[in-house]
């Protein structure tokens, strides 16, 4: 189980440390010539936010387990990063846009918080 804690949490942090940093570097209307229409119904300050919540929300997947210091917390990132994309599937069905890489992320992090306290409370 701790070896499919990791792959899990390791795959799911790469795709939210990629998305959270291009939101961080990039104005928001990069990001939305590039297909991120969704940056139009939020000032610049709130996708920085975002983009800093996805990062901090992957560092939080790994360094815990990683450091052996409060691992519990990895799954407490994995429910944050839920929580997260249940936003992000409300603004995009809100905006009629796709919303399957919103569910595909929001499923893989609730298996990951799920797996995660199997893992460190079992």
């Amino acid at each position: 189980m701790t070896v499919a804690l990791w792959i899990v949490d390791g795959l799911l942090a790469l795709a939210f440390a990629g998305a959270g940093v291009m939101k961080l570097v990039r104005p928001r209307e990069a990001l939305r010539t590039s297909g991120l229409a969704w940056v139009e119904d939020f000032s610049p300050a709130a996708v920085k936010l975002v983009g800093l919540a996805e990062l901090l929300g992957a560092l939080g997947l790994v360094l815990p387990l990683a450091t052996g210091i409060a691992p519990v917390l990895a799954p407490v990132a994995a429910t944050a990063l839920a929580v997260t994309m249940g936003g992000a599937v409300v603004v995009h069905v809100r905006r009629r846009e796709p919303v399957g890489p919103a569910v595909a992320l929001l499923a893989v992090s609730v298996v990951s918080a799920v797996l995660g306290f199997v893992v460190v409370l079992g």
